[in-house]
């Protein structure tokens, strides 16, 4: 039986590239589609989960939505590593900072990702897995960063199952050097760990958790432009 399409992707096998940005607003990935890419042409629309394959620089990529939240990025970027033939998927998303040293716009490279989600559970490990980037990819963002001139952090993120919290626990994290939340990194790194591939998760503040600042969503779609630039330097 054919694997593709799936329920959720509708393309065909060569309709992707090998490598593939994620973003959790489908805007977003149609934004950076249209200002990033040549000759972009759309594969997915379903359930409205935007995704266009074009080249940069000659090279294939592929830009996707990934909804929010674990279960969402769970299954799109397991589809694509399973059934897709992708080898490298770079989330750029946004997210809340813990860290007193973040402020709105900065970069956070997510070195690993602690999560308070029963989604690694399906593999039945005897113990804790800790979800981690692919040094490569990692490494060279940062250097990146270095190059472009932009303020980042590199470490520890929280996956987070909860948007709205009713009994946050930020403060405990923050304590554990947790630089900043967000809601889809883990489950991202579990899928390309069981699928022996590639992931990063380059995120841009797009609120301070001590605060309460926080942009537009219009804002979030058009203006991280810097994580986008990262996120092109490594394909």
């Amino acid at each position: 039986m054919k694997n593709t399409p799936t329920p959720h992707i509708g393309a065909e096998n060569g309709d992707i590239a090998p490598i593939v940005l994620m973003a959790g607003d489908p805007l977003r990935a149609k934004f950076i589609a249209e200002n990033y890419l040549e000759n972009p042409v759309q594969f997915n629309d379903i359930r409205g989960m935007l995704g266009f394959t074009g080249t940069y620089k000659d090279r294939p990529v592929s830009v996707m939505g990934h909804g929010m939240g674990i279960p969402s990025i769970g299954i799109y970027t397991w589809e694509l590593f399973n059934f897709f033939g992708v080898e490298t998927i770079i989330r750029i998303g946004s997210a809340g900072a813990y860290h007193p040293d973040l402020k709105l716009g900065d970069l956070v490279l997510a070195q690993a990702a602690c999560t308070d989600s029963n989604y690694g559970a399906q593999f039945e490990l005897p113990g804790t897995f800790a979800p981690i980037a692919d040094f490569d990819l990692l490494r060279r963002a940062a250097d990146a960063c270095d190059q472009l001139g932009y303020h980042y952090k590199v470490g520890n993120v929280l996956s987070s199952d909860a948007f709205y919290c009713q009994n946050p626990k930020e403060s405990n994290w923050r304590k554990m050097g947790v630089l900043a939340v967000e809601m889809e990194a883990s489950a991202l790194y579990l899928n390309a760990a069981f699928a022996h591939k590639k992931a990063l998760t380059i995120c841009t503040i797009s609120d301070i958790v001590l605060t309460g600042e926080g942009l537009s969503a219009e804002a979030r779609r058009t203006s991280f432009t810097n994580m986008m630039e990262v996120a092109f330097s490594l394909v």
